[in-house]
């Protein structure tokens, strides 16, 4: 005899979660690849135009480890979209300094991301937008805001770039 599967009472939220996200982020790779950026790669490039950071601040920012980083800065490096340059602040700390066409490749890239945020928007009619986002960002602000202590780390789900 077979064992019948318990049944759910709740909707599978990590499901909806990680399906949107995943395909949310296989549109993003798709558009700024036609820029030759990745998410990662505009991520750098945003962050490091609000005000000066260290490629260690920016790769908390972005969610990066240090390798990752390293790959990603020297790939913006040698486009010609970032420099590596003393800190101002801390002669010690080597920040990363967009050029002026890392800043328009900036511009750039945030309008193909808006322009994605918007077409997945657009699957929602105008009355359910605010609903959405506001009930959303309870939730990452509120109970999802902090992981749980694991004795198993759980593996966040990373895009691979080529």
């Amino acid at each position: 005899m077979t064992a019948m599967a318990p049944t759910s009472t709740e909707p599978d939220l990590s499901f909806l979660l990680d399906h949107a996200g995943h395909v949310l982020r296989t549109q993003m790779a798709a558009a700024l690849a036609e820029i030759g950026l990745t998410a990662r790669m505009h991520c750098v490039l945003v962050h490091a135009l609000e005000e000066e950071r260290t490629q260690i601040q920016l790769a908390e920012i972005g969610d990066m480890d240090k390798t990752t980083m390293v790959v990603t800065v020297d790939s913006l490096e040698k486009a010609g979209l970032v420099e590596r340059r003393p800190s101002s602040r801390d002669r010690r700390a080597r920040i990363i300094a967009v050029t002026e066409e890392g800043a328009r490749a900036a511009e750039q890239s945030q309008r193909i991301v808006d322009r994605v945020h918007a077409q997945a928007f657009a699957a929602l009619p105008d009355d359910e937008r605010e609903v959405f986002l506001r009930a959303f960002r309870r939730l990452v602000e509120g109970h999802l805001a902090t992981p749980a202590q694991s004795p198993q780390p759980v593996r966040r789900a990373r895009q691979h770039e080529k």
